[in-house]
């Protein structure tokens, strides 16, 4: 499987990563890659390419979360790319499956944000990496939601509220870059 225009992505990334946590993350990508051609399968033990949708409404003052039904967390949207080398078009599948969202849209087809992180052993699942690629999408709070059965529930989030979900720094970050993105 080419995974080039993935790798590229991912180069490009690197000028705009936050320098610290998500720079060092970034950098072990392309050798987790080389390393496991097999990467955006989920029968990859060792880890795989996951995809998310951060998804704002067009004033940048809220995000729609997801409870995540296994992980018990509230989270982005996203998931396994099952195969899709295109990570922004996996991205989009899994806003739209997992929101209902008719009308989310991509703010760029730039990588967003990225962070590896351990998911827990489940059933014959191993414990194994995510190595999540994330994109900034925009969607309309007005349009109604469907809760997927992936999903405990969804709900926008007003940005500054997002810590009282989920106080990681992966959220945290995104939060930060919310602010920082350019007006479209």
């Amino acid at each position: 499987m080419n995974l080039d225009a993935t790798l590229a992505l991912l180069a490009r990334h690197a000028a705009r990563a936050e320098t610290g946590a998500e720079a060092a993350m970034l950098a072990e990508y392309a050798p987790f890659i080389a390393a496991h051609p097999d990467c955006l399968w989920r029968t990859c033990l060792d880890g795989h390419l996951t995809a998310s949708a951060w998804i704002i409404d067009p004033a940048r003052r809220m995000t729609l979360l997801t409870h995540h039904q296994k992980l018990d967390r509230w989270l982005q949207l996203g998931g396994h790319v099952d195969g899709e080398a295109d990570l922004l078009a996996a991205a989009w599948r899994e806003a739209r499956e997992e929101s209902g969202l008719a009308t989310v849209r991509p703010a760029s087809p730039e990588i967003f944000d990225v962070d590896r992180h351990r998911i827990p052993a489940r059933g014959t699942e191993p414990e194994h990496w995510h190595f999540d690629v994330r994109f900034l999408f925009f969607a309309d709070p007005a349009e109604a939601l469907a809760i997927s059965d992936e999903s405990k529930d969804l709900a926008w989030v007003p940005l500054p509220e997002v810590a009282a979900r989920n106080a990681s720094e992966s959220l945290a970050r995104m939060v930060r870059k919310t602010a920082g993105f350019p007006a479209i």
